[in-house]
């Protein structure tokens, strides 16, 4: 049944005629068996298809990782831009790809099926074109006039060509099975590979670059003002660069040559019947898609100020300059562990119960702004891991459910999953631009000075409020919109059955 708001009663779901097998299938045969179970024969995903499935998704996310945890610091330390600057270019970027967002899923669903299927191609031939954006993202140009401008165009490029990548990829779980059961696992698989691409970003970019960001960098000097940029520092990040870069097409091959794109009903649809804005009109309508989005815009953005400034608060805020590595690598390896577990939560207990789990991190926000030592921040490092895994997988678990009660809803209409996919991730990075590019312009008000050794005490503070009061209202606020209310509910099993697939999970 469909979810509306609080006193409208909800729009009427037409009845799918049974499928014409239904007539021939006798009663206890292997064929209606198998079609009661729903996740077997055709349907099922092999293990080799779900983790080939699963490296697709790993350059971005090894990419992703080392600017979330890496990028503001070299920025700022580094290549010595003003932080009013960075502001500019954390924004800019966010913008330039969520507006690439809906470009992305116009392009792609109006694209047509080739030799190697509708999505793939616009995942293949973005692989060399943000290859080479990655590494120049991190390369220090020789004038310094212009840098601000520089990683502004660069980093708007790099997410931009990210979007082009990532959307049909992810879109492509609605193509890989007609099961719900096993798009799940397959998401799942994804989400744990992702995690491990994430881990790997930040822990070989960490390491390769921490000889710029040690301690030992301010002991020759005890003057506030800035330090000048080691030519060590520069060859550290082009090296860190190349490793990056090369997970693209090594990733993308592999991607290629184990996930093989299946045309369901909704790809042979696909941008038939209705234009793009009038199928975003649709989708931006659908009550559980808008509850899904608003909720997750806070918690995303509060993930990502999270994540950018860890680093900086245990190098500015507190005498954890020597932690960060160790902190930053207890972060992705409890999210990654932690991944399965939330699957079985998912399954058990179902979405409502697994939200709770993001709320563990807000009181060890709290309590790392307020006690910044060893101990404490490696308590909260671990804690803060298993609730972002659960922040990351719970949206993409839920989201080709919301595109089932869709198309429930929308019997004739087209496959709309590019849509509903692309604008989901452009509310999201447009949520994480606002609040990153506010909270890094808050920095240079309270009077940040880049490449310095030692900030005013205004930083001090201002960090403190980024790492721990901010995370924590915006992850209030949205576990708010997303557990009070009307939730959708869980179709009933003939329902289900009639439609030929049903929802793994509820909020119910």
């Amino acid at each position: 049944m469909a979810v509306s708001p609080e006193g409208t009663p909800a729009p009427p779901v037409e009845t799918l005629p049974p499928p014409p097998e239904a007539h021939t299938l006798e009663p206890g045969s292997v064929s209606a068996k198998r079609g009661e179970r729903g996740d077997s024969g055709a349907g099922r995903l092999s293990f080799c298809t779900k983790v080939c499935y699963g490296i697709g998704g790993v350059p971005n996310q090894v990419a992703s990782s080392a600017i979330a945890f890496y990028l503001q610091l070299f920025l700022l330390d580094v290549a010595q831009i003003p932080a009013a600057q960075v502001s500019l270019v954390l924004f800019g970027g966010k913008v330039s790809g969520a507006a690439a967002d809906p470009l992305a899923g116009f392009f792609i669903n109006r694209s047509r099926r080739t030799g190697s299927g509708r999505l793939m191609p616009w995942v293949l031939g973005c692989t060399p074109f943000i290859a080479l954006a990655s590494f120049f993202l991190w390369f220090l140009p020789p004038f310094t006039s212009l840098r601000g401008l520089w990683y502004t165009a660069l980093y708007s490029l790099f997410q931009a060509l990210a979007t082009f990548f990532q959307v049909p990829y992810t879109a492509l779980t609605m193509l890989l099975t007609p099961s719900p059961r096993e798009r799940d696992s397959a998401t799942v698989y994804r989400m744990t590979l992702e995690m491990a691409g994430t881990l790997m970003g930040a822990t070989v970019h960490g390491l390769i670059v921490s000889g710029a960001h040690g301690s030992h960098r301010c002991k020759e000097t005890a003057l506030p003002g800035q330090v000048a940029v080691s030519p060590n520092a520069t060859r550290l990040y082009s090296i860190a660069a190349t490793v990056v870069a090369v997970t693209y097409p090594v990733c993308s091959s592999l991607l290629c040559l184990g996930v093989k794109e299946r045309p369901g009903a909704s790809a042979r649809a696909a941008g038939q019947g209705l234009s793009f804005l009038a199928g975003l009109r649709l989708t931006v309508r659908h009550p559980p898609y808008l509850k899904l989005v608003i909720s997750f815009l806070f918690i995303s953005a509060a993930v990502q100020v999270e994540q950018s400034y860890l680093v900086l608060f245990c190098a500015h805020a507190s005498r954890l300059h020597d932690h960060v590595q160790s902190l930053v690598l207890t972060i992705l390896v409890s999210a990654v562990l932690s991944t399965p577990m939330w699957e079985w939560v998912l399954q058990r207990f179902g979405k409502r119960m697994a939200a709770f789990g993001i709320f563990g991190m807000v009181p060890f926000a709290i309590l790392l702004a307020a006690m910044p030592t060893a101990p404490v921040a490696y308590v909260v490092a671990f804690v803060s891991g298993v609730s972002i895994a659960v922040s990351l997988l719970l949206p993409w678990s839920m989201l080709p459910d919301v595109v089932d009660e869709f198309q429930r809803q929308h019997q004739h209409g087209p496959g709309l999953e590019t849509i509903f996919y692309s604008s989901y991730v452009f509310f999201t990075k447009l949520s994480g631009a606002g609040a990153l590019g506010i909270s890094t312009l808050s920095l240079d008000f309270a009077g940040y000075e880049s490449g310095a050794c030692k900030q005013a005490e205004q930083v001090v503070v201002t960090l403190k409020v980024l790492i721990g009061a901010m995370p924590t209202c915006m992850i209030l606020i949205g576990l708010c919109i997303l557990l009070v209310g009307p939730t959708p509910k869980v179709p009933s099993r003939n329902s289900s059955r009639s439609l030929g697939r049903r929802t793994s999970y509820s909020l119910a």
